[in-house]
């Protein structure tokens, strides 16, 4: 490796919440720098979530992410000319991250529907705990329970 690290960026909260969380996640849904088009589907998500929840769309969103963080992933690890599943505890920036990336892969692979509907359905489940999101974490912790026979590889 060479050279330094790259610093850290600061995020500015997003403009209508003031909440950091909702930034990154308009910044993950964002293609093409198109960033007010990113911000239209977000808010317009959270507007369909108040109205058929009757609750507040942030409190949607928080516990949303709650149920689709992961505490465990696997990663490969080559030891003696083999290929080990190892698995790791997430850090708590990549947990976010990947929450926010199977929440949006989720939606995106539904069909049929607006963004803006598909996101807010996929927020919604994933809220109460179902949906594919939640499935995809649930995946990966099983994977990470069935291989914790190479957890002393983790280093």
């Amino acid at each position: 490796m060479r050279g330094k690290r790259a610093p850290k960026r600061q995020i500015l909260p997003d403009p209508k919440f003031g909440n950091i969380h909702v930034a990154k996640f308009i910044n993950y849904i964002m293609q093409d720098g198109k960033k007010t088009t990113a911000q239209k589907v977000v808010y317009d998500a959270f507007d369909i979530i108040s109205e058929t929840t009757k609750q507040d769309a942030l409190e949607i969103f928080d516990k949303a992410l709650k149920n689709v963080m992961p505490s465990l992933e696997i990663k490969s690890k080559r030891v003696g000319g083999a290929n080990y599943q190892v698995p790791m505890p997430v850090r708590g920036d990549r947990r976010y991250v990947l929450a926010f990336r199977w929440i949006i892969a989720a939606s995106r692979a539904k069909k049929g529907k607006p963004m803006a509907q598909k996101l807010s359905a996929e927020l919604m489940a994933a809220a109460q705990g179902e949906g594919e999101s939640v499935r995809k974490r649930q995946d990966v912790q099983k994977m990470a329970e069935a291989n914790r026979a190479f957890a002393h590889f983790a280093r």
